[in-house]
């Protein structure tokens, strides 16, 4: 089956080079990552094993795809490097913005942080031999067969945690029916976020005793907590008046802002003191955002710019422009809204405003965040919106209720709260593997 598999992978990349090489050339993210990737670089020292090198203790590899893989990740890894059965603790991401939101957030607690192996057979035998781990825990997604043959031909043990199966995925995997059984038998266990997952990955042929349903592991992110001087500090730093409404958009995907556009629009006509911040999920697209905005007529600030404009100006509308920001941004804001979902990218994690508790709005596609978001409706912690009248009609009706908007508000955190759990399961069944 890996034959065929690399067979097809290598009649796919070679008809693609004529666009992957332009791709490549043009992208400073992926030209910054690709020789790591294919293992023509050397790694960093740290992450090397030497040959000699013998341990009781195991080396672990935890691989998180792109930015919410590893926030996620962070609990986890912190508990494992406080694990006395750990000797090595490395970490993997497959995208820049990762590597940026992993070295911010994980140094110190991991060895080394690098980029994962494109699945081309000599790419991840040449990287793999250099690591040499014990353990790999992959969060969530990511899914490699020729990294998960190589590692089983090394005899480590690849866990998948916080792993979730959509109806979608779940489908598209059934179709591949025998070969699909044969890559997930590769992994020693999967930590399901919950039994209907957890059921979808046994209907694939996963054996039940290698299933755990551990919940997901994002209710123990770490939650920043601002007191009232930090959130009106951070207020005036951004320039927003002390009465000021703030709608705050946040990761929000291309069409997105348009829907926001139209919405807004309408809003400010009922509340011309509405404070808008749109936060894209790729920082890169602010500038275009900013102009869209900014020939509507409303007056617009980019977040790195603002502290160098003169201080009493008002904005209309203000765009984040770096990576980072926005779990704390939620803090200021009055109602938030979870982009991706008002566009077939199946949204992003609503916890973040929860934590605050915020009222919180979203679109019909939360697929990748279904039990939260399910979780969320049913507590009335959120309301979903299918365009851009929806999306006006739910911030009229918490802009002119506050008390709604304060009840909202808490459900959201209340769910927040009462799920939390998932890491420390998750870290039992991997202790079982060290």
């Amino acid at each position: 089956m890996i034959l065929l598999y690399n067979i097809a992978f290598f009649i796919i990349v070679t008809l693609g080079l004529p666009l992957i090489i332009p791709l490549v050339l043009i992208s400073d993210k992926r030209r910054k990552t690709v020789f790591q990737r294919l293992g023509l670089i050397r790694l960093p020292p740290e992450v090397m094993r030497e040959n000699s090198e013998m341990s009781i203790k195991k080396r672990v590899w935890v691989h998180g795809l792109s930015v919410g893989e590893v926030l996620s990740a962070i609990p986890l890894v912190k508990m494992l490097n406080e694990c006395s059965a750990v000797s090595h603790l490395v970490f993997s991401v497959s995208t820049k913005t990762g590597c940026e939101i992993a070295t911010q957030h994980l140094t110190g607690n991991v060895e080394s942080i690098f980029y994962f192996p494109y699945d081309l057979a000599f790419s991840v035998r040449r990287i793999t031999q250099k690591i040499a781990p014990e353990v790999v825990v992959i969060v969530e997604t990511d899914i490699w067969p020729n990294f998960l043959f190589e590692m089983k031909k090394r005899r480590a043990s690849v866990l998948l945690v916080n792993s979730r199966l959509s109806k979608a995925s779940f489908n598209g995997y059934k179709r591949l029916g025998f070969f699909t059984k044969q890559v997930f038998l590769n992994f020693v266990h999967i930590c399901a976020q919950s039994s209907e997952d957890a059921e979808r990955f046994r209907r694939l042929g996963v054996p039940k005793d290698r299933i755990t349903v551990t919940g997901n592991i994002k209710f123990d992110e770490a939650h920043q907590t601002l007191g009232l001087e930090d959130i009106e500090k951070l207020k005036r730093s951004m320039n927003i008046q002390p009465a000021q409404k703030v709608l705050l958009a946040g990761s929000t995907h291309p069409g997105e802002e348009e829907i926001l556009l139209k919405a807004y629009t309408r809003l400010k006509r009922h509340n011309g003191d509405l404070l808008l911040i749109v936060a894209p999920r790729n920082p890169d697209r602010s500038g275009s955002i900013f102009r869209m905005f900014n020939s509507a007529g409303f007056s617009v600030g980019l977040m790195k710019e603002i502290n160098k404009i003169f201080t009493d100006k008002k904005f209309d509308v203000i765009i984040i422009d770096a990576m980072g920001l926005l779990k704390k941004i939620y803090a200021v804001s009055d109602i938030a809204f979870i982009g991706g979902s008002l566009v077939k990218c199946g949204g992003h994690n609503p916890l973040e405003p929860a934590a605050f508790s915020k009222p919180i709005l979203f679109g019909e596609d939360m697929s990748d965040f279904a039990d939260i978001s399910g979780m969320l409706l049913k507590a009335e912690g959120a309301v979903c919106v299918k365009d851009a009248e929806d999306l006006y009609d739910a911030v009229v009706s918490l802009i002119e209720d506050d008390n709604k908007a304060l009840d909202m508000g808490k459900n959201a955190l209340g769910i927040f709260t009462a799920n939390k759990g998932a890491v420390e399961k998750t870290m039992k069944v991997i202790k079982g593997y060290l």
